[in-house]
């Protein structure tokens, strides 16, 4: 019986990330299919094809980053992100999901995507993080001056993290990319490496 859980979990584990990005691209190219057959096949009757769709909503990111690229386009969106900025409570959450997406934004400064080692002195504990800002100069009066940084420390099996502000000393760059430490940390670091190797006596 043992040996059944222990399959049981192992094909659990190893389906279940993939039925969630098949899940979600289902979703994605269900959705596209079905605004491309409403907005296009009435145009091409039954020359439409099926994966249009796809290639319309890809074209359509694709399209939607060109114009933002543009300042007077820019402008025009901060126009209709107006509500969604200063609405209560939708505000919270629209700028809480922007801000986060905007942190991967490849055209940010390499700086800004800082991965860190966060170490106090007179400690072995190294704690991973993303530096997300290098100064604390625009900070309200209230917070420690000087040459410190903020960084954002993510927790494991959760989409959240803590903000600490510290002195750069205690700080020390990793070469891992934003999207690593994300990744690597929302499973507690379990996909990384041979956990079996050296273990704790």
């Amino acid at each position: 019986m043992k040996q059944i859980y222990q399959y049981f979990f192992r094909g659990l584990i190893t389906a279940l990330p993939l039925g969630l990005t098949i899940y979600f691209l289902y979703i994605f190219l269900a959705w596209t299919e079905t605004f491309s057959m409403w907005w296009i096949r009435p145009f091409i009757g039954d020359s439409y094809i099926p994966g249009m769709g796809l290639v319309l909503g890809l074209g359509g990111i694709i399209l939607l980053g060109y114009l933002i690229s543009h300042h007077y386009v820019h402008r025009l969106l901060a126009m209709v992100e107006f509500p969604f900025a200063n609405l209560p409570v939708i505000k919270s959450v629209y700028l809480s999901l922007k801000n986060f997406a905007d942190y991967f934004d490849p055209e940010k400064e390499e700086a800004s995507q800082q991965a860190v080692i966060l170490k106090l002195p007179g400690h072995d504990l190294e704690i991973v993080g993303l530096i997300t800002q290098q100064n604390v100069a625009g900070l309200p009066k209230g917070f420690t001056q000087g040459d410190r940084v903020a960084v954002f420390l993510p927790m494991g099996y959760n989409i959240g993290g803590y903000t600490v502000f510290v002195p750069r000393s205690w700080v020390q760059p990793v070469e891992m990319s934003a999207e690593e430490v994300m990744r690597l940390s929302l499973f507690a670091w379990m996909a990384n490496g041979d956990n079996s190797k050296n273990p704790i006596s």
